[in-house]
């Protein structure tokens, strides 16, 4: 694969993904649409999208999902659609990749990988951010909505770390997403509204599933092996900087001082640990 080509499908990847906080932001807020609903939608058009992709590529790729991870990932889509009926687009794209790397930091230490003292710094630095983003003000985002948002986080990183060698990513992310659509759907029967949909909220909801999610994962799965680990990491730290731009542009939302610093914290905590992470990595042997 071509530079420019990497170079291209990476930047869709990342645009899909922060997509889907716009998208799921705009129809709570602009829309007739309960956060239910849109889970069960997102999920089932998803599912869809995934399937039709993994049916159009020949091989003999193996993998079906299975329930433990479709429970992750509907915790996860769950999370993300309650937190953004109160967050801003910004705020809530900050708060799951907040939550995202620091699941998977934590997993790396409590399975035995040794943190430098840089990374160390990094990992203290971006707890410090999310500490400071809740702490009580003015500007302080919702409680409830970044509780639920970082669950949502936590949620997306044990999914992730379940689906290390499970297979082709793509069946095996359209059979979790196939199993936890009826899941959500389940959801709507027990919220306090009921199912409140309209026809722009839906198709807010499947472009989200289908666009974002379906297609954005396939693009990052066809990319992932012409990258290194650590520079799969880094450039998912462009996710919730993209989201806030969409959310200036598109949405009318504002940034404040602190969610500013919070994002430098963040972002900048786990930018240290990974790079602190490829700095340790052996050298290659030549041939």
């Amino acid at each position: 694969m071509s530079n420019t080509r990497l170079a291209v499908l990476i930047s869709l990847a990342m645009i899909a993904f922060a997509g889907n906080s716009l998208l799921c932001r705009v129809a709570l807020k602009h829309t007739g649409i309960d956060a239910a609903s849109f889970t069960t939608i997102r999920l089932l058009s998803g599912a869809a999208m995934l399937w039709l992709i993994a049916r159009m590529n020949r091989g003999t790729h193996s993998g079906r999902g299975n329930w433990l991870s479709a429970f992750a990932l509907f915790a996860y889509a769950a999370g993300f659609s309650f937190a953004y009926t109160s967050l801003p687009a910004a705020t809530g794209a900050l708060l799951l990749f907040g939550a995202v790397q620091a699941t998977m930091i934590c997993y790396g230490i409590w399975t035995g990988e040794k943190l430098a003292r840089p990374q160390f710094a990094g990992l203290v630095l971006a707890l410090g951010g999310l500490v400071s983003l809740l702490l009580p003000g003015l500007s302080a985002p919702p409680l409830l909505g970044s509780l639920l948002m970082m669950c949502a986080g936590i949620a997306w990183g044990i999914y992730s770390l379940r689906g290390k060698g499970a297979g082709d990513p793509i069946r095996v992310t359209a059979g979790n997403f196939l199993r936890a659509a009826p899941v959500a759907a389940a959801l709507s029967l027990f919220t306090h509204n009921g199912i409140s949909l309209d026809s722009a909220g839906f198709l807010y909801a499947v472009s989200s599933g289908a666009l974002a999610s379906g297609i954005g994962y396939a693009i990052w799965y066809t990319v992932l092996p012409s990258l290194k680990a650590t520079n799969a990491a880094t450039v998912q730290l462009s996710v919730p900087v993209i989201a806030a731009l969409g959310g200036i542009l598109f949405l009318g939302e504002s940034v404040t001082l602190r969610l500013l610093l919070a994002s430098i914290a963040i972002l900048g905590g786990v930018a240290l640990v990974i790079l602190e992470k490829k700095a340790q990595l052996p050298p290659k042997m030549s041939n």
